[in-house]
């Protein structure tokens, strides 16, 4: 086992620097997941720890060695791709074991390791399938079982589940939580998918245009996220970001939306920025029905209601800004109706407009 040092890494495409100076400590055995929006340097990213890209600056350190310069198949490291990458001629079995019958393991050692793999993957009855019998979600787990096999110092995850249906993502999520439980090793995974990032990792980096935005647990990122680009990318609806300013002091701090709408602030947190102008964060789960509308409501008229079942997704109008809300099933039916929310002082996120940094 293994940690993972990046110090300052950097990677230019001619004159365009698309991933700028990172610096990452990722400790041994931990799971941290690179997550970000296509284009943010992410796989880039990963691809430079496998020694697959050439880093144009900075440092990687595996363990206690630095790697620049040592080949991929010297890192000790093992990769899981976006698509599998299997040899179709071969079966399960043949393709779990190439890795080790081409780096001259013995025959009694990759039949051990290769039945090991399949049992905490659940894939021994298709040890003798050619992979065009298998399901997709049957050959992301072929594809594990080869990286598990090599006994890697790290575990790479580059998008492993993003060629699946949205019911089979969640199913290998909870079997990758479960391999994680049984092969205790470092990983790091990158995926554009924050629920998967969420629900997986013990920490989060967040990426935006080549550059680290936050690094946290997923109740940091979720409950204190740094900048706006985390507050409107962390969350399972987007969080809603409104213009306001805030106004009073001490027990009478509000902040202020459109002419006249008032959401109580914290008392005496933010008496230093009166009169301020700035963006509000307000996650749909925590704006909450009022029966009765009263002081520090927002009042307005559902646009879109989408009954989920469980709760409803209504989108609505309140001072002069489109807010979105998760709200119990059935209290409102259809566009039109009448919206009454409200939200706690302590759940409101302020963010500087022009630095984009948290207040």
């Amino acid at each position: 086992m293994a940690s993972v040092s990046l110090r300052q890494v950097r990677k230019t495409y001619d004159s365009h620097q698309v991933v700028h100076g990172i610096d990452l400590e990722v400790a041994d055995q931990e799971f941290v997941a690179l997550v970000g929006p296509s284009g943010c340097g992410k796989s880039t990213l990963l691809r430079m720890i496998a020694g697959l890209e050439d880093i144009s600056g900075g440092e990687i350190a595996i363990g206690d060695r630095v790697v620049n310069q040592i080949d991929p198949k010297d890192r000790d490291v093992a990769m899981v791709f976006q698509d599998y990458a299997l040899y179709p001629h071969l079966t399960v079995f043949q393709n779990i074991a190439f890795s080790l019958q081409y780096r001259g393991v013995a025959k009694s050692d990759i039949t051990r390791r290769v039945a090991e793999a399949a049992a905490i993957l659940d894939i021994e009855p298709l040890l003798q399938r050619k992979p065009r019998q298998l399901s997709g979600g049957q050959r992301q787990r072929v594809a594990m079982g080869r990286a598990i096999v090599r006994e890697p110092e790290v575990f790479l995850f580059d998008e492993p589940l993003s060629n699946l249906d949205a019911k089979l993502r969640v199913q290998m999520r909870t079997e990758i939580k479960k391999l994680r439980e049984r092969v205790r090793t470092t990983a790091i995974y990158v995926t554009h998918d924050q629920v998967e990032a969420m629900t997986l990792a013990d920490r989060i980096v967040l990426m935006h245009n080549g550059r680290v935005e936050q690094i946290g647990t997923p109740e940091d990122v979720y409950d204190e996220p740094a900048t706006l680009f985390v507050a409107g990318f962390v969350g399972a609806s987007t969080m809603n970001l409104v213009p306001g300013r805030i106004d009073g002091a001490g027990q009478d701090c509000h902040l202020v939306l459109g002419n006249d709408t008032r959401l109580p602030l914290p008392a005496g947190r933010f008496d230093n920025l009166i009169g301020r102008t700035v963006t509000a964060g307000l996650r749909p789960e925590h704006l909450q029905w009022q029966e009765v509308p009263g002081q520090g409501s927002l009042i307005g008229q559902a646009r879109v209601v989408e009954p989920l079942g469980s709760d409803t997704l209504v989108v609505f109008d309140v001072a002069g800004c489109e807010l979105q809300a998760r709200l119990p099933p059935r209290v409102v039916r259809r566009p039109g109706d009448p919206v009454h929310v409200g939200i706690a002082p302590q759940a409101i996120h302020l963010f500087d407009p022009d630095t984009q940094r948290r207040l």
